[in-house]
């Protein structure tokens, strides 16, 4: 909790005048997780803090409308070219589904994997025009998660 939601909310809190002053208004998003709408077993502190925080981004949104600030989250599944995802890791959690590494980090609908790249191009897309009427929305990243459609 201590990370992934009050972090957030004193973050928030402390930019929340700057991005009052925003002059094409401000504009934050969150990094959310598939586990907000799919939870999964042994991860219930994690997919309880990250439900919690996709409710602040909600209230927030509520809250920041009238300030020209709009806020959204994204939902990635699994990035793992990050420091989390050593190769022991990795492979304990494609060994525990009976998978390879390879089918493990595409085990979505399209077969994809997700990189931190992807995740920081839609957060940046995110905060241009094309979703510039757009506040409170959860969006995604995840390939098709067959659990969530």
């Amino acid at each position: 909790m201590a990370i992934n939601l009050d972090a957030n909310l004193i973050f928030m809190r402390e930019c929340h005048p700057l991005l009052k002053l925003a002059p094409q208004g401000g504009r934050v998003v969150v990094i959310g997780s598939k586990n907000v709408l799919a939870p999964g077993p042994g991860a219930a502190a994690y997919s309880a803090s990250k439900a919690a925080l996709n409710q602040l981004v909600r209230v927030a949104a509520l809250e920041w409308g009238n300030d020209n600030i709009r806020i959204n989250s994204i939902h990635p599944n699994a990035v793992f070219d990050t420091g989390l995802w050593t190769e022991e890791v990795l492979t304990a959690r494609a060994s525990h589904y009976k998978l390879t590494v390879e089918e493990y980090k595409t085990n979505n609908v399209l077969k994809v994997e997700i990189t931190s790249r992807d995740v920081a191009e839609l957060a940046a897309e995110m905060c241009g025009p094309l979703f510039a009427k757009t506040t409170a929305a959860g969006v995604p990243i995840d390939g098709g998660n067959d659990r969530v459609i």
